[in-house]
């Protein structure tokens, strides 16, 4: 009775360290093909332990801020097994708006990284994404940690792929900071390849 009172109380210190701060802004740089940051994306996270919202914002820079500016936004509640979103938006130039709301126990666009920094899978995670118009499967494995190099800092990192018939994904999440993603790299079935990586976080 004794080791499994211990157990317990392990485990809820570890579910607690989990979760990122109350309120933090990561900034990132957005990268193409291993080049110089073709954007700027800001993602602020703010919660309770109950509910949540995220707000996502990009910027193109260079000859790609004549594409104009991007927003995501993301809110629900937050239970046992992580980011319950109850509404998602998504505005982009030149094309309508999508808003819309995940199957139950799916995610969406925004809020499926920022789910694992809540929950970091110990196994194999199977969820339906939402991304304002239909659903697609996304299945991440975890990859072992890694120390992770970035602007922002030097973390010890929970590393995630996915990997799908047409992209692969690689996800760092940085264990010092609540497991928020700190790096992620996704590569196209023909070779293109996007990295966004935290610039700085706030706080």
């Amino acid at each position: 009775m004794r080791k499994l009172l211990s157990l317990l109380l392990l485990s809820g210190a570890l579910g607690a360290q989990a979760a990122p701060a109350k309120k933090v802004e990561i900034l990132y740089d957005l990268m193409h093909n291993g080049g110089s940051a073709v954007a700027e994306v800001s993602v602020r996270l703010e919660h309770d332990g109950k509910t949540y919202r995220l707000q996502e914002n990009w910027k193109g820079k260079g000859v790609y801020a004549l594409r104009g500016e991007a927003k995501r936004s993301s809110r629900g509640s937050i239970g046992p097994e992580g980011l319950r979103p109850e509404e998602f938006e998504e505005e982009r130039p030149r094309r309508d708006p999508r808003r819309g709301k995940p199957e139950a126990k799916g995610q969406d666009r925004l809020s499926i990284l920022w789910h694992f920094a809540f929950v970091p899978p110990t196994r194999t995670a199977t969820i339906m994404v939402f991304d304002g118009k239909g659903q697609s499967k996304h299945v991440y494995e975890p990859a072992g940690r890694e120390r992770v190099k970035t602007p922002a800092g030097d973390f010890n990192a929970l590393k995630l792929v996915r990997k799908d018939d047409d992209k692969s994904a690689e996800v760092w999440l940085a264990q010092e900071k609540g497991n928020v993603p700190v790096r992620v790299v996704v590569t196209e079935k023909d070779g293109t390849k996007m990295e966004m990586v935290a610039a700085r976080i706030v706080p």
